[in-house]
C-alpha cells in the first residue's frame, strides 16, 4: 500500500491501527522498511514489521485506539519527507488485563516517494511523548 501524499499518513495509520491490520500497517513501508515501535520492538523489513505489530495488537494494544493530534511535515526536496504526527492513544491493557489509561505518542517517519503519487515510509519511531 502507498500513500498518494504524506499527509495521508496519520489518518491511514490510525484507520489501521484501529482495525489490528498488521499487514496493512507494515505495508506502508518499504520492502526493507524500518520501525520502531511503542514497545521498544524494532523490526526490519514487512515481514518482521507485521509479526511485531500483529504480537502488540495480541498484548497491550489490544484495544488501543489513536486519536490524531498535530502534524508536522518537513519535505526534504522532492522525493523525501519527515512527517511528525502526535497521537492519544487510549485503550491500554496492563499485564492483569485492567485499562492502563491513556499516553501521548509521537510518529516520525521518513518517507520517500517512489513514483508521482507513490510515497512510502522508509524508517519509522513510533515512541511515548515525554
Amino acid at each position: 500500500m502507498s500513500l498518494s501524499q504524506p499527509a495521508e499518513l496519520p489518518r491511514t495509520f490510525a484507520v489501521l491501527w484501529g482495525a489490528r491490520d498488521a499487514l496493512g500497517l507494515s505495508q506502508l513501508f518499504v520492502e526493507d522498511g524500518e520501525l520502531l515501535s511503542l514497545t521498544g520492538g524494532a523490526a526490519q523489513g514487512r515481514t518482521a514489521i507485521a509479526e511485531l505489530m500483529a504480537g502488540e495488537f495480541a498484548g497491550a494494544f489490544q484495544r488501543a485506539r489513536l486519536v490524531t493530534g498535530r502534524t508536522r511535515l518537513r519535505p526534504i526536496g522532492t522525493a523525501v519527507t519527515v512527517l511528525l504526527q502526535r497521537f492519544v492513544l487510549s485503550g491500554l491493557v496492563d499485564e492483569a488485563g485492567q485499562d492502563a489509561g491513556r499516553i501521548g505518542a509521537v510518529l516520525c517517519a521518513t518517507l520517500e516517494r517512489l513514483g508521482p503519487e507513490d510515497w512510502q515510509i522508509v524508517t519509522a519511531q513510533f515512541v511515548v511523548e515525554s
